[in-house]
């Protein structure tokens, strides 16, 4: 069901899965409950050359678009990796695009064929502990001195950081109170971040253990100007040009990883026997999976026309957030219907779904949460009142 994908798209798409079949569930259980990051799929998926998939060829790329992108993304979660194994490439292959629509290109040709190679690893430095989804509140500040920034301040959530030589950090440069709009005044850095002057604290959480989120302490932290991606002032506007992309890719992904859990569902459910009968004649189990699946295939369709939307530059803010909306919810509601359906060994490791479950929970809140993307549905489609 969906769009037909072109020869080839399905030759990415089969090649992906057979890469995957390297990194069963096992793998992922393994990585997570040591906190473990996955250099053996990370290094695999950048010697197949996925990482510069959307890079242009002039610095190492393919320079294919979002729905190849999307797709392999999907296959890397639907193969049991979930969102652990697609968080250890994300944003080497999607998060780099400031960079790359707005850097110098003396900072192009420097760092991204090294990222693409998977030589450089860089991670995403936005969110702070006081002011969380609204961006504008931020007080990391980066002062001018000569040729140079200092930079000071806090980060939360960074994902990747401890694996990370970069770090693409989003900065005041013009305190709030000294700008006409509250989107003015940030600047968009690529700092080093193994460096005495930052520190990084691993933060323990629910779920993606493979992949760890970080609070990062920047002190003084001394960056040349030439590491600044494009212009003073204009760091939340490039940030906003990527917004519909990933909430596109969350979407797919999300669908994938309920899809993971929808089969291993079935599966148990037609080999599992209580009562003299299987599991899966009983039409309490059966419905609930069936309501599932119908909501995947639809919101896969979503997806697909969101990503197609975004592709030949036309609006798609309406569908990229609905879609990332309904897919987050279907996806979740997937998982913990997969724990469900195997009763008490849903909540053992060995099956996997436990994990699928937990990492399904974060897409409710980042990158956006649900309330936020409802708030846009009622202003920009509905043209209700702004709530906040």
């Amino acid at each position: 069901m969906g769009r037909e994908l072109t020869e080839d798209q399905r030759a990415i798409q089969e090649s992906v899965r057979a890469m995957m079949t390297r990194f069963d569930d096992d793998y992922w259980m393994k990585k997570d409950r040591a906190h473990e990051f996955p250099w053996e799929f990370y290094n695999a998926f950048a010697e197949a050359g996925y990482l510069g998939l959307v890079m242009p060829p002039e610095y190492g790329g393919v320079g294919l678009g979002l729905t190849e992108g999307a797709i392999v993304l999907s296959e890397v979660v639907a193969s049991g990796g979930g969102l652990s194994a697609c968080t250890a490439v994300h944003v080497s292959i999607f998060g780099l695009t400031p960079v790359l629509k707005f850097g110098s290109e003396e900072m192009k040709q420097k760092y991204l064929p090294k990222v693409v190679s998977g030589e450089l690893h860089v991670c995403f430095g936005v969110t702070e502990p006081d002011a969380g989804t609204d961006t504008t509140s931020i007080t990391t500040m980066a002062r001018r001195d000569g040729d140079h920034y200092v930079i000071n301040g806090r980060k939360v959530w960074t994902s990747k950081a401890e694996q990370s030589q970069k770090c693409l950090l989003l900065a005041r440069t013009t305190p709030l109170k000294d700008c006409k709009k509250k989107t003015d005044g940030m600047s968009l850095f690529l700092v080093d971040i193994q460096n005495p002057n930052v520190t990084i604290r691993p933060i323990p959480k629910m779920g993606r253990e493979a992949v760890g989120s970080c609070e990062v302490f920047y002190d003084d932290l001394r960056v040349h100007e030439s590491d600044m991606v494009g212009e003073e002032g204009r760091g939340f506007h490039y940030l906003l040009d990527g917004l519909n992309a990933e909430r596109i890719l969350v979407a797919w992904e999300a669908t994938a990883l309920g899809r993971v859990a929808l089969k291993r569902a079935v599966n148990y459910a037609n080999e599992r026997k209580v009562f003299g009968r299987m599991i899966g004649q009983n039409q309490g189990v059966q419905f609930p999976l069936a309501d599932s699946y119908a909501k995947l295939e639809a919101v896969q369709l979503m997806c697909e026309e969101a990503a197609w939307l975004y592709e030949q530059d036309l609006p798609c803010g309406d569908l990229a957030n609905m879609a990332k909306y309904l897919a987050t919810e279907w996806g979740f509601e997937a998982c913990d219907r997969a724990v469900q359906t195997h009763g008490g060994y849903g909540y053992a490791a060995e099956y996997h779904v436990e994990r699928y479950f937990r990492e399904s929970r974060v897409w409710r809140i980042a990158p956006i949460s649900q309330n936020l993307v409802l708030s846009y549905i009622a202003e920009k489609i509905l043209g209700l009142p702004r709530s906040f």
